[in-house]
């Protein structure tokens, strides 16, 4: 029995090992080819231009702001890439299907209903697509036109990032604006957060100030996390308002860590999960972080260099992030903007 030990240890830490190894993120291609396109079908046979915002509906279909080809995608999760709406060409028509126009998409959110709601960024219109296929315009004034919707008392300039709370409630990052918008579930639109003037002051309401916010996510408790792009900072926005810096500071860096130990550059995109864990997609760096409701911040996925390459964690590089949405398995999705491709991180 003795002269067997070795052996035995020698297997339980062999099996340990394997067990660590299996827990290292993995980073594939979920779907496209990464070149320019705009052609349906399944997985890298299909095509994107410039992907930028994704969303998840609660079936595991991934909803995508396809930017430069002026469409809404939808890929199932056997990885069937279709197009949902938009024809390709420049415009602001509403319509069902492809007799509806975009120009410039950037992101997407999705309500326990199905609806779809689309920043559509260079129109400085807020639009809505039914599970049916048919989008309307519910906030926004195009800037060219002076073509007004269904509340123009306020008017975005260049929106981004977009996300719907649990009372149907639609949050706006009003990119040029430097504010974060709300548009209830009645279609009145106000100011939720931020003076309009670039900064990085915390405070409540129109006392704070970001500086060209990007991505937005909402949590379980109906708190607002930003990534606020220009400061190269999380912010967190209570329900009622209140505005702190929750990850990162002024400073560009990539460095892990605690609250504002962390450091970032351009951070884009941001999604919670089923747990509130928060993914950020780090533009400038290149990278996914993740960051715990303990505000600790860790790389999940990407060496930091420009590239395009599957593998383990920071082994695989990216080019571009610009959004990421997490499924209800754990797996983490990625628009790969300038790789035209949408990735996937498994755990």
């Amino acid at each position: 029995m003795i002269k067997s030990l070795p052996f035995v240890f020698t297997a339980l830490l062999f099996i340990a090992g394997c067990r660590e190894k299996e827990n290292y993120p993995q980073v594939s291609t979920f779907a496209g080819t990464g070149a320019m396109g705009k052609a349906d079908g399944t997985g890298t046979s299909a095509s994107f231009a410039n992907l930028m915002g994704l969303a998840i509906d609660t079936a595991g279909n991934i909803f995508v702001a396809d930017s430069h080809n002026n469409l809404v995608r939808k890929i199932t999760p056997g990885g069937v890439v279709t197009t949902i709406a938009g024809n390709g060409n420049i415009g602001a028509a509403d319509g069902t299907g492809a007799a509806a126009s975009f120009f410039n998409p950037e992101y997407v959110a999705v309500d326990k209903s199905g609806n779809i709601y689309v920043s559509d960024t260079h129109n400085s219109l807020i639009r809505k697509i039914t599970q049916a296929g048919v989008v309307t315009t519910i906030a926004g004034r195009r800037f060219d036109s002076g073509t007004t919707t269904k509340d123009t008392s306020i008017k975005f300039d260049n929106p981004a990032g977009i996300a719907v709370d649990e009372y149907g409630n639609v949050y706006v990052a009003d990119w040029g604006n430097d504010r974060i918008r709300k548009i209830t579930a009645s279609g009145r639109v106000t100011n939720f957060a931020g003076c309009g003037v670039p900064g990085a002051k915390d405070g409540v309401g129109d006392a704070a100030s970001f500086y060209l916010p990007w991505g937005i996510a909402v949590n379980s408790a109906g708190s607002i996390f930003v990534a606020d792009s220009y400061n190269n900072m999380i912010r967190k926005i209570s329900p009622v308002g209140v505005v702190t810096t929750f990850a990162g500071k002024k400073a560009r860096g990539a460095n892990d860590g605690k609250d504002t130990a962390a450091s970032f550059f351009h951070p884009a995109g941001i999604a919670i999960d089923a747990h509130d864990n928060i993914y950020v997609a780090d533009a400038g760096n290149n990278k996914i972080r993740k960051i715990t409701a303990g505000g600790v911040v860790t790389t999940i996925a990407g060496s930091g260099l420009r590239g395009f390459a599957n593998g383990r964690d920071t082994a695989a590089t990216f080019y571009r992030p610009y959004s990421v949405v997490a499924d209800k398995n754990g797996n983490v999705f990625v628009a790969d903007y300038l790789n035209n491709v949408v990735r996937k991180i498994s755990f």
